[in-house]
């Protein structure tokens, strides 16, 4: 997992799975990532090839938080897999999915 810092934006990459084993270190992770100045958080879905109720669980609890700081989280390119698994969870309502 790599953390990048743009302007008012967190973006994280090359997450390669999110579930119960890592799913909190992600989490807590992230957080501590963010500034005062980090109102949004990019999470890089492209090369996760597994994605548990625990890593949504982490996704809601992501999203919350920037909601507190009146922002905003993305969801990018998710693998077929975890946008299937977004759509039967009802998530891709919640989240804002990007595909490019």
């Amino acid at each position: 997992m790599k953390m990048q810092i743009q302007g008012e934006t967190l973006r994280i990459t090359d997450i390669k799975e999110l579930g119960a084993a890592n799913s909190n270190d992600f989490r807590d992770k992230a957080r501590a990532a963010l500034t005062e100045a980090q109102r949004n958080i990019d999470i890089d879905l492209s090369q996760t090839m597994f994605l548990d109720s625990c890593g949504l669980g982490t996704l809601v609890s992501l999203h919350k938080t920037t909601c507190s700081r009146k922002g905003m989280m993305r969801l990018l390119n998710p693998t077929p897999g975890v946008q299937q698994i977004l759509e039967l969870t009802r998530m891709h309502r919640l989240f804002e999915i990007v595909k490019n």
